[in-house]
């Protein structure tokens, strides 16, 4: 597995990590413990020294999955986790965004404590917090890294101009914001420019469209009330078969490069700029295997461009998420009152 720096920021990865939320968080089915260790030391096996999670993301299970798997090999890899939710301890209710120092400083302990680690190596803020200035929030990063309970900030999800304002305080390592064939606002928005500029690495969450654009699903499928797709309007049966054209773009390109539709959505990805690299999440082995291989699929110019050609005239139904989720997306913090 080749590697990339995120950015300008000295922090090297794999090209291509381990989004672990799946494995216990969100979808219908739930992986065992014993499974999901299992599963990320595969990855891990094949090259992959980047694994994301999140204290949120259970709450709090995946990240002792994710630490008990790295546990052998802590030396060798990238954990990157998450603040900035409000989450009772004792129910695990989600009582929404919080990014005040103390509260960063409680969920920081929590997480160090579960992943069985001395400093998280990629501290993200999960959402920006209205209520709280950037300025603070990186401020206290700054001082968790001081500390070394931390090596590098990061920041998923915020507005351009919070994004600038916190990389004035901290540096920002890596952004880890939704990026995919079908999801490329980031390219219009001014989040790409702004990591071009500031030196900023970018992860893509989401980059196989939770799961859409293996090719996998269709307006027939069947997603249970469990699954957190199944209240996202681009899931919706009349959505899905909209965008079965994108489906069928990759279909065709991979058939060319004798790849799949999976493989030909991350090597897109991969391409686009050197400092990305995409999250993928799975469940399965061969799924994992599957998306490992995408690394291998060079891409040319005339392909690039062939794909975003194709892919501009096809207008993509439904939103990507719910709309109390969409409106914590690109929020600017508020200054600091004077």
């Amino acid at each position: 597995m080749q590697t990339r720096e995120l950015g300008r920021s000295g922090l090297h990865v794999s090209a291509l990590g381990l989004g672990c939320m799946g494995i216990s968080f969100s979808y219908a089915t739930k992986l065992s413990k014993a499974d999901g260790v299992a599963l990320i030391r595969a990855a891990h096996e094949r090259g992959v020294t980047f694994f994301d999670t999140a204290e949120v993301y259970g709450p709090f299970e995946n990240e002792d999955v994710v630490g008990e798997a790295l546990r052998p090999v802590r030396d060798t890899v990238v954990i990157a986790t998450k603040f900035g939710f409000d989450i009772d301890a004792q129910t695990g209710q989600n009582r929404g965004v919080s990014s005040r120092p103390k509260h960063i400083r409680k969920a920081v302990e929590g997480s160090l404590k579960r992943l069985g680690v001395e400093t998280i190596d990629l501290l993200y803020q999960h959402r920006v917090d209205p209520n709280v200035p950037i300025e603070d929030v990186a401020g206290t990063v700054k001082d968790l890294i001081a500390e070394g309970k931390a090596r590098y900030f990061g920041m998923s999800e915020p507005g351009v101009q919070t994004l600038r304002r916190a990389h004035a305080v901290q540096p920002v390592a890596a952004l880890q914001n939704e990026y995919s064939l079908w999801w490329r606002a980031v390219e219009s928005n001014g989040i790409l420019e702004a990591c071009d500029e500031l030196g900023i690495g970018f992860v893509p969450y989401s980059p196989l469209g939770k799961g859409f654009l293996t090719g996998a699903m269709d307006k027939d499928t069947k997603l249970e009330s469990n699954d957190f797709r199944h209240s996202i309007p681009r899931f919706a049966p009349e959505a899905m078969e909209k965008n079965q054209a994108l489906v069928d773009l990759l279909r065709r390109v991979a058939l060319e490069k004798d790849a799949t539709p999976a493989q030909i959505a991350l090597a897109w990805l991969l391409a686009q700029r050197p400092y990305i690299a995409p999250i993928p999440g799975t469940t399965k082995l061969h799924r994992l295997e599957e998306n490992l291989g995408a690394a291998q699929v060079t891409l040319g110019d005339a392909d690039l461009h062939a794909i975003r050609h194709a892919a501009e005239q096809i207008e993509v139904a439904g939103d990507r998420y719910t709309e109390a989720n969409m409106a914590m997306v690109g929020r600017e913090a508020p200054l600091a009152k004077v």
